[in-house]
């Protein structure tokens, strides 16, 4: 019989992404690469039930890269194209966490999907991890794709985090309306959010830990 995986803590995810970056490095150095989904929410201090960690890269030879340099760990799904995703996927058991490694190959100029086009490479910051910074998906990004799956238990936890540590209201609107988000619901989000301190620039900016 088989178990849902143990819920990824920040303890466990930053263990996960430390051993990761310590066999991978300075090997994938040159690689960009942020982390996304559920993980990357995890890595910013929103408490949310996570079961792996989603690392997004730009071309398949980069998942091949980071794949080589993984070679010691137990390989879960070696790297493949997935062609109804429109991913090119591998995955690695790294300390007991699923770590997936994956392109998204859609063409788009929009800056406001966590995974197509411009969003995830300028909208980011850096997350310090041990002896490692994790480039990592803005919570805006993180949030808009939460409100268009309508998961209310990852998105709720997501605007309270914002709203005590800070957010982009300029960006979020155009993301959220980018995304087709009804009118109600981007108010409803903003309107929770109004009196948040201002996020600062994208591209970057260290993340002040909790």
């Amino acid at each position: 019989m088989e178990h849902p995986p143990p819920e990824l803590s920040r303890a466990r995810l930053e263990r996960a992404l430390i051993t990761m970056l310590d066999a991978a490095m300075p090997a994938c150095a040159h690689i960009p690469y942020r982390l996304v989904g559920t993980a990357a929410a995890v890595l910013h201090g929103v408490d949310l039930p996570a079961a792996d960690v989603d690392i997004l890269v730009k071309r398949r030879g980069d998942v091949d890269a980071f794949g080589a340099a993984l070679a010691s760990f137990r390989c879960l799904s070696a790297p493949a194209w997935l062609a109804n995703a429109r991913q090119y996927y591998a995955s690695y058991d790294v300390a007991g966490v699923n770590v997936e490694f994956s392109t998204v190959e859609v063409e788009s100029d929009a800056d406001s999907s966590e995974t197509i086009g411009r969003g995830p490479w300028e909208r980011y910051v850096t997350v310090p991890c041990g002896p490692h910074v994790v480039p990592t998906v803005a919570l805006e990004l993180r949030l808009v794709t939460e409100l268009v799956r309508d998961r209310r238990d990852r998105y709720e936890p997501i605007i309270g985090a914002m709203r005590a540590g800070g957010c982009d209201p300029a960006f979020l609107r155009r993301a959220m309306a980018a995304v087709g988000l009804s009118e109600v619901v981007r108010e409803r989000v903003l309107g929770q959010l109004e009196g948040a301190p201002r996020g600062g620039p994208p591209g970057g900016k260290p993340l002040r830990l909790p």
